[in-house]
């Protein structure tokens, strides 16, 4: 089993940063592709950013190009989420993700979310 940890959330001011971490046990991250993902309140769960195992390729939802974005460490376990100029669009609990495919990244291994809070 993989578990994931994320952190780095709060309530921060339209135009802040904030970065997201998820910190992987159970397995090694350096074969799986890492999402980011987002659920506003009433809202279904929705595709941020992902990074392939070696890092590189990324892919990132067309509302936050250019400001977010995602990094990984896999000797540390750990996947980043730089996200700059905030916006309270982006209001939102975030969870990692752990898929086994690029693209598309069929994820099967979730963590519990942090919640981001973007106020005007």
């Amino acid at each position: 089993q993989m578990q994931l940890v994320e952190s780095g959330g709060g309530l921060v001011q339209a135009g802040d940063s904030l970065r997201l971490s998820c910190v992987v046990s159970g397995r090694t991250i350096y074969t799986y592709t890492m999402g980011w993902f987002r659920q506003a309140p009433g809202e279904e769960r929705k595709f941020v950013s992902a990074i392939k195992w070696g890092g590189d390729s990324t892919d990132y939802t067309d509302s936050v190009k250019g400001r977010f974005t995602i990094s990984r460490d896999n000797a540390e376990n750990t996947v980043y989420l730089q996200m700059n100029r905030l916006k309270p669009e982006d209001t939102a609990v975030y969870y990692c993700a752990a898929g086994n495919s690029w693209p598309g990244g069929n994820y099967e291994f979730w963590g519990r979310g942090t919640q981001v809070t973007v106020s005007s």
